[in-house]
This record gives C-alpha cells, sequence and structure tokens, in this order.
C-alpha cells in the first residue's frame, strides 16, 4: 500500500467504455492502469464513456450530453459525434478547473481529444499526458498554443515519442505494460492467431494471407470496428482454416492467444506500441509481424520474428521461424519490458517529478517519503 497516496483523475474516451470486451488497446491500457494505481492505494476518478467497469474500485466522472436544439440538429457542418465529444471533454475540464480543483492532485489524461491539451493551463494541479497516437492535427494545434509548462507528456514509445519531437520537449517514454498474470504462459498449439480492432490500417487480410501461405489455421479475434471493411475484405477470405472467433472477453483472449502456435501483427500503419505484441510475449506465444512503429523495441531475436512492412510472403515465412523459438524465452521477453508493474512505477515516478517542479507548494502528504 502506497504511503503518500495520490488523488488522481484520469482521463479516457468519452465515445468507448473502459470495459470488457475492449474496444481497443487504450480502453484496455487505461482499464489496467487505473485498477493497479488504486490497487496501490491511490484514489483514482476515470472519466470515460457510459458503461465503463464498476468493477474497478474507482470513482466515475459524469460524461455530459447536450440536447440541441432543432437548429443546432440541422447544422450540416458538424457531425453529431463531433459535438458529442466536444462537449464532454469541455464539460469535464470545466468542472476539473472549478467545482473539483480542490478534487485531485495530478490530472492523467489519456484522450485523444484536443480540449484537455488546450485547457490545461486552466486548472489548479498539473496534468500529465500520454501520448498513445502521432501528433494528429487537432492534438499539435492545442500543443502550440498552450502556455510552456502546461503539459507533461509521456510517449508510450520511442518512436512515438520521435513523431512528438518537433511538437513537444522533454517527453518520456513510458512503455505499456499489462497483467503478466492475466496473461498466462500457454503450450502454443496447431493454429496462429490475429488479435485487434478489425479495421483496414491494422491489416487483417495480409496476415490472412500470410497464413494461407504459409499453409497455417488462423483464428481472428477482436472488435468489428470498421463493418464494411470486414464484410468488403475479410469476410470473404474465411473458410474452414480461416476463422474469425469474435470479441472476446480478456480471459477468452488470453486463452487463444495461449493456445496458438505463433501470433502475427501486421499493421499497415506505424503502431505507436502494439499492446497485442506484448499480450502474445506474456503467454510464450512468439510473434510474427512487420517492423513497423514500435513494435521493434518489443521484440527482439528471442522473441519474434520482424520482417519489412507490408511484405506478405516475409511474414508467411517468418511463421515457421517464429515457432522454431523457445516458449519460455518469449514470456522471459514479457517479464523484462512488459510488466505492468515496471510502467506503473514509472508513471508514479512522474506524477511526483511533475509535482515536485510545480512552482507552489503543493499538499505535504504528497512529499516523497
Amino acid at each position: 500500500m502506497n504511503e503518500n497516496p495520490l488523488r488522481i483523475a484520469v482521463l479516457a474516451s468519452s465515445s468507448f467504455p473502459v470495459a470488457q470486451p475492449f474496444a481497443g488497446g487504450l480502453e484496455a491500457h487505461v482499464y489496467n492502469l487505473v485498477r493497479a494505481l488504486t490497487e496501490r492505494g491511490h484514489r483514482v476518478s476515470l472519466f470515460a464513456a457510459d458503461g465503463s467497469s464498476v468493477d474497478l474500485d474507482a470513482t466515475l466522472l459524469p460524461v455530459r450530453t447536450l440536447d440541441l436544439t432543432p437548429i443546432s440538429i440541422a447544422d450540416v457542418s458538424i457531425t453529431p459525434t463531433a459535438i458529442r465529444e466536444h462537449h464532454a471533454y469541455l464539460a469535464v475540464m470545466m468542472e476539473l478547473a472549478g467545482t473539483l480543483s480542490e478534487s485531485f492532485d495530478i490530472v492523467h489524461n489519456h484522450s485523444l481529444h484536443y480540449l484537455p491539451l488546450a485547457m490545461s493551463s486552466t486548472l489548479s494541479v498539473p496534468m500529465v499526458t500520454t501520448l498513445h497516437t502521432p501528433p494528429f492535427a487537432w492534438l499539435e494545434s492545442a500543443v502550440a498554443l498552450a502556455p510552456a509548462g502546461a503539459n507533461t507528456f509521456a510517449a508510450v514509445s520511442e518512436f512515438a515519442a520521435s513523431q512528438w519531437a518537433d511538437v513537444t520537449t522533454g517527453t518520456v517514454v513510458i512503455r505499456n505494460g499489462i497483467s503478466l498474470q492475466e496473461w498466462p504462459f500457454g503450450s502454443g498449439g496447431d493454429y496462429v492467431v490475429w488479435s485487434g480492432r478489425v479495421v483496414p490500417e491494422k491489416g487483417l487480410h495480409l496476415a490472412i494471407a500470410a497464413a494461407k501461405q504459409a499453409g497455417r489455421a488462423l483464428r481472428i479475434a477482436g472488435p468489428l470496428s470498421n463493418l464494411d471493411y470486414f464484410r468488403d475484405v475479410v469476410e470473404p477470405l474465411l473458410d474452414e482454416d480461416i476463422r474469425y472467433v469474435g470479441h472476446l472477453d480478456q480471459p477468452a483472449l488470453a486463452a487463444l492467444v495461449a493456445g496458438a502456435e505463433v501470433a502475427l501483427v501486421s499493421p499497415v500503419w506505424s503502431e505507436p506500441y502494439g499492446l497485442v505484441v506484448a499480450e502474445a510475449l506474456a503467454c510464450g506465444t512468439p510473434v510474427a509481424a512487420f517492423a513497423r512503429g514500435g513494435i521493434p523495441e518489443i521484440i527482439d531475436a528471442s522473441s519474434g520474428v520482424l520482417v519489412a512492412a507490408d511484405d506478405v510472403q516475409g511474414l508467411a515465412a517468418a511463421i515457421p521461424r517464429a515457432a522454431a523459438l523457445k516458449r519460455s524465452d518469449v514470456r522471459a521477453r514479457a517479464e523484462a519490458v512488459c510488466s505492468m508493474d515496471r510502467m506503473v512505477d514509472e508513471y508514479e515516478a512522474l506524477y511526483r517529478s511533475t509535482l515536485d517542479a510545480v512552482a507552489d507548494p503543493v499538499d505535504e502528504r504528497l512529499a516523497i517519503a
């Protein structure tokens, strides 16, 4: 138990609940971080979409909604999603700066919306932002206009930090971590696995092509986040050997990954981190992946095989090479670089150093013991 607990407001997505089965890696990351922080004695309040998990020992901050007038509804220049997210983040930031200004010691922002960054200087406490994505235009604009020192940044990989290098200063790298206990070691099996959001940028169609070239059965798990892509591109490729098994909760997904011979990771964009890689390694399942984004920072020669981006033939050839690796070595790699304890240690240190840097003294109970 932490002898100097912090009161932490965690900002996540206003559109996707932090609940199983997770909509994506960001929601899984926030869920596990909040749980780990509360287990260490911190008092955490979570801002996330309705339906977020109530099994977390954390207070849920409300996501404010707005009933638009008919005139506003008829405005074709803005989408309903855009105004819904704008209102939700504007409301929570105004509340954190107003009625909740003395309720927290620090704010940890994981959202992909520009308003928390733009409004960070209105808060009476510091804000740490984890950079989960490249510097999209709206985020870059918010950082550019924020006063110097208003934001403290952590990137999920060296690659992500490099993408933000022209936008932010002083960014530290804190790689994502997972609960190794919840991704237990498995003995493998007679299929390869692909998991993640079923969207074009994750490149599932390339993984299917590689599995077919290698003569391997493939099991696919994840949310159908882009139905058009699934129906038009993926579904026609399914057969008795290439199967979509659904959007699984964490225990079922862990069992599927642990039972696989190899995990395929085939993004067609530069993944800032690649949480599915860490999950596979924890299960002892070696990875065959495109060398894109932050993925090469996780995989080494003992835990997987990297091939050139978009090289389907190379990915197919990597499957038997990865399968030949010792699963105990793969698990050891996860223990060395992917643990939740390591990640939370580093975030706690960042919280403390950020608070220490605040000019005005903070409550004495926040002093590092």
